[in-house]
């Protein structure tokens, strides 16, 4: 017997309901795409005739029809409307930072519980292409035991950003550490687990900024692996977004993955060529023979692909299968998020 789709709506339609929901929840044959919130200018209904529009998140949520809710809305909303969505009945598709606090977590997860309804978590960057290409060498024994782990996310932003509340003190999840820190730190979580130390550092270098634009974490695992991640809005020349040392070779890969931009450009996840990175992108893999020989090689990734998390999602609602992204990644995640800095985290 066929299963049926996931009526979904979505929270808001500005750049991540356009780019990173919206095409992925019309082209998945499990979802369909019901409604979206638009509380001023109506353009969703120009490339998906078929969608609602409702002014409010209470029009949306008042909707029977309407099985998921996808929270995609300012940081500083995520809590209240995932609270509202999880209380109208609907399970929730909650944006990263997913809150800005353990306490607001706790009752999220407490109101889930009672009331039935999951909460996902969405972390698109455990399936970027240059990610699943390191996952794969890592868990290939290749590089041996692990020492080193390097990860960035880099970017050159000298002038404040667009979103007031990403750039403005007063809102707890504002700044690069909460912007990008949770694609890393979910990327570190997922591959190694729990450390056993954090040792957190953020710092000001933009003119007139009041809020972090250089972040790192240093993760301290058992047997000596050190993994360092690092967010940075003033590199002029950005780096490999992954440096692996092992006792047996090293890896290293650049941020390559092409989702984001196709995207952008209108590009649907059905469509030819998407998700596959560009020649020149290749991770540089060296490993040390039995002779103590170096032995390079250049290996292309594997298509990059966000529609597994959300058939991880329909997965988990149509035949309760375990979702990848669990509530105690997302609680080492805020606990590091909201650490102050120097503090060591113990999670």
């Amino acid at each position: 017997m066929e299963k049926p789709k996931i009526n979904t709506g979505i929270l808001s339609f500005g750049m991540s309901g356009r780019v990173f929901h919206a095409p992925f929840i019309y082209t998945n044959d499990h979802f369909n795409f019901t409604a979206v919130v638009e509380r001023t200018t109506k353009t969703a209904k120009d490339i998906y005739p078929d969608v609602k529009s409702y002014d409010s998140v209470t029009d949306l949520l008042a909707d029977d029809s309407i099985e998921l809710v996808i929270v995609n809305t300012p940081n500083y909303t995520h809590f209240e409307f995932a609270k509202e969505s999880l209380e109208a009945g609907k399970h929730v598709l909650l944006e990263k930072p997913a809150v800005d606090n353990l306490d607001q977590l706790d009752k999220l997860s407490a109101i889930s519980e009672k009331t039935g309804k999951k909460i996902f978590f969405y972390q698109n960057r455990r399936y970027d292409s240059h990610f699943m290409q390191m996952k794969e060498i890592i868990e290939s024994g290749q590089l041996g035991k692990l020492i080193e782990v390097h990860m960035r996310f880099d970017r050159y932003n000298m002038a404040l950003g667009p979103k007031k509340f990403k750039e403005n003190s007063q809102y707890v999840s504002s700044g690069v550490a909460y912007d990008l820190g949770p694609h890393l730190l979910d990327q570190a979580f997922s591959l190694f687990g729990k450390p056993s130390k954090i040792i957190k550092t953020t710092a000001i270098n933009r003119p007139e900024s009041q809020v972090p634009d250089y972040f790192n974490f240093h993760l301290i695992y058992p047997h000596n692996l050190q993994v360092f991640l690092t967010g940075n809005l003033l590199v002029a020349d950005p780096q490999s977004a992954f440096v692996v040392h092992g006792s047996k070779g090293s890896f290293i890969k650049k941020m390559a993955d092409v989702q984001e931009q196709q995207l952008i450009d209108g590009m649907l996840p059905t469509a030819p060529g998407y998700g596959i990175e560009p020649e020149g992108s290749e991770g540089k893999l060296t490993v040390v023979d039995g002779n103590g020989e170096k032995q390079t090689s250049l290996l292309a990734a594997r298509k990059g692909d966000y529609n597994r998390l959300f058939n991880a999602v329909h997965e988990s609602l149509r035949d309760h299968a375990a979702y990848p992204i669990t509530i105690d990644h997302i609680k080492w995640q805020i606990e590091s998020l909201q650490a102050p800095d120097f503090s060591i985290i113990e999670p």
